[in-house]
């Protein structure tokens, strides 16, 4: 059966006392490797009141002190590096490389954290009226709790708990159950990096864990990454209870290819955002708009061989390029789209239903599908298919291509390829869509900005990291005073400025 994974509550590891389990998979071979506790609303409720005490000190400790621990964290996460990017390997399948790399992009965000003194100043106006100043400063808000998805099993941990600690709350993380062990490994670092006992907490789980969380009276927000039909029943089910909530949804990003572009440049930039991580990733671009048949021609001629030729494996193995789906479910539903695609009538120009890794045969492999001419109609264009299948749509012009962009219900990202400034300017003013990129094919924000969508990829107020996150974590107060240096008559009327 392999390891049992339980739940890091008060500052230590706990076994599940709920007797629910779920099965961890190792993706390359098929094969369990453990299960994981699925916590109870009782096991939810202690883990947050153990936030809920240490967060009454460490809210009041010295933001320069918190970001001494931030300091630490980054140096333990760096030096653990290999180890932490294997147990998402073993467990998600993605190669050790993009391991790695998810890994670097989440500790841009523990770097930012480190500057905490600088983003926790308030603002000050000296005479506001008479003998009257202004202050107003961030405070934290207490407990707080984050829910995360399967395909970046510590990217979006890290996006979330060490702004939320750094600012000095208290919080409870429910990572994905398909892939646990690298959530846990992060908390039991940030114990070691000074964290104080019980601040940090992990609660395994599933629909039930997640419901106890929304639910809980002492949990202040919530922020959630995942599917957009969940992030909105998370978004409408926090609020609800009164919570502050971020929810990020689901994507289907564009990449525009004018006839002006770098062709070999674009195609490139295809194959990573398309098919790295096996398409599973809220940022993949799973649409390539190609703008005029000369360049979708073009375009498919040079993609189909390349995507035939893509070198699938078990991510632990040198050279390989994209591995395995996360579960034989997610494989079979990522199977489901591509049959449909053909029954809706796009031509499947690469077909990688039947592939087969040699020694894998158990694995949940699926070589990469490239489909041309399909059309918004389609449910294969309109639905997040979180696989390796690239969908080419072709349009006469520029403006045909915004269009499809702008009517489609996800806004989260979009991506053109020219050599024009001016219409690359343009087109990131006309797309309604949270994040563009200009001959980037990805464009997820560094760490000291934020990143977010618009439409239906983003339920809530605001987006995260950088600075949306410091707002997100914290509320404002603002302390209007007066020192009167003699008496003062009674007011009766709205204090005015005249």
């Amino acid at each position: 059966m392999g390891k049992d994974i339980g739940h890091f509550i008060g500052g230590r590891q706990v076994a599940g006392t709920s007797g629910r389990f779920g099965p961890i998979f190792n993706p390359a071979t098929g094969e369990q490797t453990g299960r994981v506790a699925f916590a109870s609303a009782a096991e939810v409720d202690r883990a947050v009141q153990a936030a809920k005490e240490a967060q009454r000190a460490w809210g009041d400790t010295p933001p320069i002190r918190r970001a001494r621990v931030m300091f630490r964290l980054k140096e333990l996460i760096e030096k653990n590096l290999d180890r932490l990017a294997r147990l998402i390997t073993e467990e998600h399948g993605k190669t050790l490389e993009d391991a790695r790399g998810s890994l670097i992009r989440g500790l841009e965000v523990v770097e930012f954290a480190c500057g905490l003194p600088h983003l926790l100043k308030g603002e000050f106006s000296f005479q506001v009226g008479t003998g009257v100043d202004l202050v107003s400063q961030r405070f934290p808000l207490g407990v707080c709790a984050g829910i995360t998805p399967f395909n970046f099993p510590a990217m979006i941990p890290l996006w979330m708990f060490p702004l939320a600690v750094a600012c000095g709350n208290g919080f409870v993380l429910k990572p994905s159950e398909k892939d646990p062990s690298c959530p846990m490994a992060l908390a039991e670092l940030a114990l070691e990096a000074g964290i104080p006992e019980g601040l940090l907490n992990v609660v395994n789980g599933d629909r039930e864990t997640v419901e106890a969380i929304l639910a809980h009276p002492d949990i202040a927000a919530v922020s959630f990454v995942g599917s957009t039909a969940v992030a909105e029943q998370v978004y409408r089910s926090g609020t609800a209870h009164g919570k502050r909530v971020q929810a990020l949804g689901g994507a289907k990003n564009h990449m525009v290819i004018m006839p002006d572009a770098d062709l070999d440049m674009a195609v490139d930039a295809l194959m990573g955002a398309a098919y790295g991580s096996a398409g599973e990733r809220c940022m993949a671009v799973s649409v390539a708009v190609p703008v005029g048949e000369k360049t979708a021609d073009a375009l498919i001629e040079r993609l189909a061989p390349r995507v035939r030729q893509i070198r699938i494996g078990p991510g632990t193995e040198p050279g390989v390029e994209m591995g395995p789906l996360v579960t034989r479910e997610h494989l079979e539903r990522v199977r489901r789209y591509v049959d449909l695609g053909v029954k809706e009538g796009a031509e499947l120009v690469v077909d990688g239903r039947d592939f087969r890794m040699q020694g894998y045969e158990n694995g949940f492999f699926i070589g990469g599908c490239l489909f041309d001419r399909v059309t918004p109609e389609m449910r294969i264009y309109k639905e997040e298919i979180f696989g390796p299948v690239l969908s080419v749509v072709r349009m006469p012009d520029l403006e045909g291509a915004v269009d499809i962009v702008n009517r489609h219900e996800y806004g989260n990202g979009v991506a053109i390829f020219t050599r024009d400034g001016a219409t690359a300017r343009n087109f990131a003013h006309m797309v309604n869509i949270g994040m563009v990129g200009i001959n980037v094919p990805i464009p997820v924000p560094v760490a000291y900005h934020s990143f977010g969508g618009w439409k239906r990829s983003l339920f809530g107020d605001h987006h995260t990291h950088g600075m949306e996150g410091i707002r997100f974590y914290t509320r404002l107060k603002a302390i209007t005073s007066r020192w009167p240096e003699g008496a003062i008559a009674a007011e009766f009327r709205m204090p005015t400025h005249h």
